[in-house]
C-alpha cells in the first residue's frame, strides 16, 4: 500500500510540475520573446491606415472591386476571403465548373483592365489559392492593373509602379517562392496619397 501511495504521489508531482512548466512558464517565455523581438508579427502583422486605424493583416487578403483599387485574386473561402472558412474550391483540372469559372474570370479580368480579348492573363488573376486568403498577387498581375488604377486616381503610371515596388515582398530567404505584391498594403498606400478616400468604402 505504501508503494502504491508513493507512486501516486510521484505521478501527481510530475503532473503538477509539467503543468506549471508547459502551461505556464513556457507560454509566458514564448510570449515575452515574441513581444520583445517580433512585436509586429506576434500581434498578427496588422496594417493600419494613415489615421492609425487597423484595416487588416498583411497575412490575410481582402476583397477589392472598385476601379481605384488593385484587385485581389479570386477566393473560394466562404463568400470570398472569409477567414473562418479558409479553403480552396476542391475542383480538379477535369472539372467543367472549374473551366467555366476560369474562362469567366479571364473575360472579366480583360474587360476590367481594358486588355485585348486574346491578351495573356496571369494565373493568379483567375484562380483561387488553396487557402482562399492569399494576400498577394504577382508583380505581373499588378502591372496589368496599373493603368486602370492610375487613371481612376488621376496618378501617373510611374507613381503607381513606385508604390507597387515598395509593397512587393521578396521570396522568403531570397529563394523560397516568388515575389508577391501585398494588395492591402498597396491599396492603403494609394489611399494615403489622398486621405479623403477610405478603403472601407467602395471597395
Amino acid at each position: 500500500m505504501k508503494t502504491i501511495l508513493s507512486e501516486i504521489y510521484k505521478s501527481a508531482m510530475a503532473t503538477l510540475v509539467l503543468a506549471v512548466v508547459c502551461c505556464g512558464i513556457y507560454p509566458l517565455v514564448v510570449f515575452g520573446i515574441g513581444q520583445t523581438l517580433f512585436p509586429q508579427k506576434a500581434n498578427g502583422s496588422l496594417i493600419t491606415d494613415a489615421g492609425g486605424k487597423v484595416q487588416g493583416s498583411r497575412l490575410i487578403g481582402q476583397q477589392f472591386t472598385a476601379e481605384k483599387y488593385f484587385h485581389t485574386r479570386p477566393s473560394a473561402a466562404g463568400n470570398g476571403y472569409d477567414s473562418t472558412s479558409s479553403g480552396g474550391s476542391n475542383l480538379g483540372p477535369t472539372s467543367q465548373k472549374l473551366r467555366d469559372s476560369i474562362a469567366q474570370n479571364v473575360s472579366d479580368y480583360r474587360s476590367q483592365n481594358n486588355l485585348a480579348t486574346n491578351a495573356p492573363v496571369p494565373a493568379d488573376a483567375v484562380t483561387a489559392s488553396a487557402s482562399g486568403l492569399d494576400p498577394h498577387i504577382s508583380p505581373q498581375n499588378a502591372d496589368l492593373q496599373t493603368p486602370r488604377v492610375a487613371k481612376a486616381r488621376g496618378l501617373s503610371i510611374e507613381t503607381v509602379r513606385l508604390l507597387i515596388s515598395k509593397n512587393t515582398d521578396s521570396a522568403d530567404l531570397g529563394i523560397l517562392g516568388e515575389p508577391g505584391v501585398n494588395v492591402l498594403a498597396l491599396n492603403l498606400a494609394l489611399d494615403a496619397m489622398n486621405t479623403t478616400n477610405s478603403p472601407q468604402t467602395a471597395r
